[in-house]
């Protein structure tokens, strides 16, 4: 028989269990493609100094573990329990299974969102809680369970991901959800807590980060086109540069949007489907660089580092995008919609940064740095600079 105090037994610490649901549910927004229909989820923002971790499978089952100041709370929720409230004469949580939870952390299940209208009990077979200084989790000292089931509060099967935390387990569940093939080693890099890249993502969801399918993201969400054409520098319009152009490296570009200084970007290479492009950006005073290894990287940089130009002419943080921040207090929001709304994981300033200088640093030793075709000496001229003092 498999119940929450066998699963306290397997539970880690809270700090490692955060981490496993932050990477969990990221691993799942990457894998799905589509935030409405996956089942992890992770609230960063739950309640004053409270984080949340929500499971909900769509066939009536969920859970939700919440990181407070005084502790943590796991709540599960089977259906087909014998022990769910729904499931006893008088609508009541199942005898012992809450009983104990300490006063500091009873208040969270009366969040309304564990309670179903007309009926006067939280949505519980299962809880395991565990206070901030305690070492161990613990369950309802008096808990008695009814026979006749393997799993008789649901625990088993609602929390197989968090006692079995194996980059194969996870693989194995999206995988049998989704009915589609997740690359392992994939899951392990975010699993291992390594950042989300568009390249991991594209990895666990190759049609989400496609050009096609990105191009047609900015398309249906009217503040995504406005930005971009705006402070982000990348008009899907502008796609006329001011002069033809050629790689030394032979491979053919193709102008995918520009700006209003007269700037254009190009993505490299032949269109491949479901294969990424460079992307190579010119600017009006015979400049260029390479500012992104596919276009889902270049729509990250404009969003996150939209002084990316300061970057190459060797500004860092935090003198990078301070001025901008300066004039664009909201930004922080803007960045997040833009993000969600293309499918695009989240990134920090520094990664955006680190990526961005690698790619440019390979565009004179690989070819990128182009020139004009027919005229001699007419090859553009670097924008990476060293780092200002």
């Amino acid at each position: 028989m498999t119940t929450v105090r066998e699963t306290a037994a397997l539970l880690p610490d809270p700090d490692e269990l955060r981490a496993h649901l932050r990477a969990l549910a990221a691993t799942e927004a990457a894998v799905g493609g589509d935030p409405q229909f996956c089942c992890y989820v992770f609230d960063a923002d739950w309640g004053p100094g409270q984080e949340a971790a929500l499971m909900e499978n769509g066939s009536g089952d969920d859970f939700s573990v919440l990181f407070t100041p005084a502790g943590v709370l796991i709540r599960g929720f089977d259906h087909e329990s014998a022990m769910s409230p729904y499931a006893t004469e008088d609508e009541q949580v199942w005898p012992g299974v809450i009983d104990d939870v300490p006063a500091a952390l009873r208040p969270l299940l009366d969040e309304p969102a564990f309670w179903d209208e007309g009926v006067d009990a939280p949505r519980v077979t299962a809880c395991l809680w565990r206070e901030t200084g305690d070492t161990a989790w613990r369950t309802g000292s008096s808990l008695a369970f009814p026979a006749g089931s393997e799993d008789p509060d649901g625990s088993g099967f609602l929390f197989h991901l968090l006692t079995d935390r194996s980059p194969e387990a996870v693989q194995a569940y999206f995988e049998d959800y989704y009915e589609r093939t997740v690359p392992l080693d994939a899951v392990r890099h975010v699993l291992a807590g390594h950042p989300l890249t568009p390249a991991i993502a594209a990895a666990l969801n190759p049609a989400s980060l496609s050009e096609d399918a990105l191009l047609r993201g900015i398309a249906a969400h009217p503040e995504a086109a406005s930005y971009l054409a705006g402070d982000g520098e990348f008009d899907l319009d502008r796609t006329d540069p001011i002069e033809s152009i050629a790689l030394p490296n032979g491979l053919p570009v193709e102008p995918v949007a520009g700006c209003g200084a007269g700037g254009t970007h190009y993505l490299c290479g032949p269109a491949v489907p479901g294969g990424p492009r460079p992307v190579l950006y010119t600017d009006s005073e015979g400049r260029a660089s390479l500012i992104a290894e596919s276009l889902a990287e270049a729509l990250t940089l404009v969003a996150v580092l939209p002084s990316w130009h300061d970057a190459l002419d060797g500004f860092r943080p935090p003198d990078l995008n301070s001025d901008y921040l300066d004039d664009n207090p909201d930004h922080p929001g803007v960045r997040d919609r833009l993000l969600a709304a293309l499918g695009l994981p989240p990134a920090t300033d520094q990664e955006v940064l680190d990526r961005l200088l690698t790619t440019a640093a390979r565009t004179v030793s690989d070819g990128f740095l182009p020139q004009v075709p027919g005229e001699e000496g007419s090859a553009f001229q670097p924008m990476l600079r060293p780092p200002a003092a």
